[in-house]
């Protein structure tokens, strides 16, 4: 979630279609192209990072994922159950935001509501959607042609301060949490709030430790330069930024300085590239070759072994031109594979380094 959680505004999405032989806005892919890397996509999962559609089922629908009408195309939101097909997606983390201006009683409660949310839309559409809580999960949904519906928490403060509801979150299926939103915790600062506690506090640490000792991946996207570094320090399994781009690429405070982007290497983790235009591009409209420069950075720096896609849809407004809604993946990769991106290159993008890093994480919590 980047705009404002009291009134986000999803944008308005195009049909999200090329014909044949055009030219793809944002990019010089043509049709042919695109429909090239819609068939690779179906060889392997798509895995997106973040996407905030439950938060728009509840202010958009009274929290009912029957009425989102998501098995038919949604004019109100960016992702519906046909457009994810037509994107390729075969694994999603479902962002369970709250506000970060919320106080703590209020924060536990609402996370507990988008949880329920996602469970309440898996059993609306069970033909096409599937709870999953492992790597082995998101496998076996892919083989049964079903989306694999992960959970992340979207900020530290949906804790309220305590690791027994960090630990109830887990067994509620929560597998990422991202440290901060905007504002600080008291243990983690954010990059869009002041300095509080020039990282992460003694308590912060505790939340990293138990989180990898649970299996549950440590989210950094959000978070200050000064605690993606100090995370960095104190973990001991990969880490992840579920939706940042490359600061070096844009010059904005929710993306990734290349000296962390560098340390992803001897951690194992993933940055997962955005799409979100004010963290894409400074010009005035963003396009798909914009964030296909953040792709092509982050793998440069960090390695191709470290890079993935966190898209951000329905909780940024308005997306790059070519990037419009979740049926717009194809167009991103057939981009990336006119640069010469490889297949195997792709597969790893698409979703092998985040099942690699899910994997990562079960087994340091069973060590």
């Amino acid at each position: 979630m980047t705009t404002d959680p009291v009134t986000p505004g999803p944008g308005t999405p195009d049909p999200g279609t090329t014909d044949p032989g055009t030219t793809d806005p944002g990019t010089t892919a043509d049709g042919a192209a695109i429909d090239a890397a819609r068939a690779m996509l179906g060889c392997f999962p798509l895995i997106d990072g973040h996407n905030d559609l439950p938060w728009e089922i509840r202010q958009e629908f009274g929290k009912d994922p029957v009425r989102a009408g998501l098995a038919g195309r949604q004019d109100k939101t960016q992702t519906d159950i046909p457009r994810l097909a037509d994107g390729g997606v075969g694994g999603q983390f479902w962002s369970v935001y709250v506000p970060g201006t919320l106080g703590r009683d209020e924060a536990v409660a609402m996370v507990l509501e988008e949880i329920d949310i996602v469970y309440r839309m898996v059993e609306a559409y069970p033909d096409r959607l599937q709870l999953a809580l492992t790597a082995d999960d998101v496998a076996s949904s892919f083989a049964g042609g079903k989306i694999a519906s992960l959970l992340g928490a979207e900020g530290g403060h949906s804790i309220g301060g305590s690791l027994g509801v960090l630990r109830m979150l887990y067994a509620l299926g929560v597998r990422y949490m991202t440290l901060t939103h905007n504002q600080n915790t008291g243990w983690a600062d954010s990059a869009t709030d002041a300095p509080d506690v020039g990282g992460l506090s003694d308590f912060g640490r505790e939340v990293v430790g138990e989180m990898q000792r649970l299996g549950m991946l440590v989210d950094l996207s959000h978070v200050a330069p000064s605690t993606m570094r100090d995370a960095l320090e104190a973990a001991s399994a990969p880490v992840i930024f579920s939706h940042s781009s490359a600061r070096a690429v844009c010059d904005h405070p929710r993306n990734v300085p290349d000296d962390v982007l560098a340390r992803l290497k001897d951690n194992g983790g993933v940055c997962m590239v955005t799409f979100v235009p004010e963290f894409v591009s400074s010009a005035p409209e963003a396009t798909l070759a914009h964030v296909a420069d953040h792709v092509d950075h982050v793998r440069e720096v960090a390695g191709r072994d470290h890079v993935g896609i966190g898209g951000d849809f329905d909780g940024a407004g308005r997306m790059p031109a070519g990037l419009s809604d979740v049926s717009r993946y194809p167009a991103l990769f057939a981009e990336l594979l006119r640069r010469g991106w490889s297949e195997a290159d792709c597969r790893l993008l698409a979703g092998g380094n985040v099942l690699r890093v899910l994997r990562a994480a079960e087994a340091f919590a069973n060590h």
